[in-house]
């Protein structure tokens, strides 16, 4: 991970130590409240756009987004995607990289709210990889399931089961899950049957 990142900085021809950056990028990820949003959940994502990089316009930018997208992750707050795009986007000032790219890694990651349809491919194909979890096996969604329930372990019982069952319902009566022809081919109909499943679960 660390060689990826160093990778990954030197093509963007950013200054400063691409070491330093990527031992605070892992403090930030390994906050113990954290259980799915982890630096897993990033090796998993680049795992997922690596297999659709070809679809991108601008894959360095779409790969600093994912190492970027849950930097500042607090379950109580609203604003996560907001201080993670500014994270970046700050961090991407400093490093001496083009204003544009900064400002389309903010763009990026702010598509990650999933509350608004993303704009452009490479947005698309961000925000499927974010949700390529809904379309894994049912044991990897439990699993994903039961991660986020510990990450709100400070919600009610009830309180969570009505409010997560929301967020689901959200997304499967979508037209599709996913927002491209690749991850719909890959994912869409585990990730319907696993997000049924979990909303009758919660009831």
């Amino acid at each position: 991970m660390k060689e990826r990142f160093a990778e990954l900085w030197n093509r963007i021809n950013a200054h400063g130590s691409a070491e330093q950056q990527f031992v605070k990028l892992k403090e930030l990820y390994s906050d113990p409240h954290r259980f799915y949003h982890t630096m897993s959940h990033v090796y998993n994502s680049l795992a997922e756009f690596d297999s659709a990089r070809s679809l991108v316009q601008e894959p360095d930018l779409v790969e600093f987004a994912i190492w970027y997208h849950d930097a500042i992750y607090d379950p109580r707050a609203r604003d996560n995607e907001e201080k993670s795009s500014q994270l970046a986007y700050d961090i991407c000032l400093a490093a001496l990289t083009p204003k544009e790219f900064a400002e389309g890694v903010r763009n990026l990651i702010l598509a990650t709210k999933h509350n608004a349809v993303p704009q452009g491919i490479d947005s698309e194909v961000l925000v499927d990889v974010d949700l390529s979890i809904f379309g894994k096996s049912p044991e990897e969604f439990d699993e994903y399931e039961r991660n986020i329930r510990k990450e709100y372990s400070w919600v009610p019982a009830d309180q969570f089961r009505k409010g997560r069952s929301i967020v689901l319902r959200m997304f499967l009566d979508r037209d599709s899950v996913y927002f491209t022809d690749f991850f719909r081919g890959k994912y869409e109909s585990h990730a319907k049957a696993n997000l049924q499943r979990s909303i009758e679960a919660l009831r």
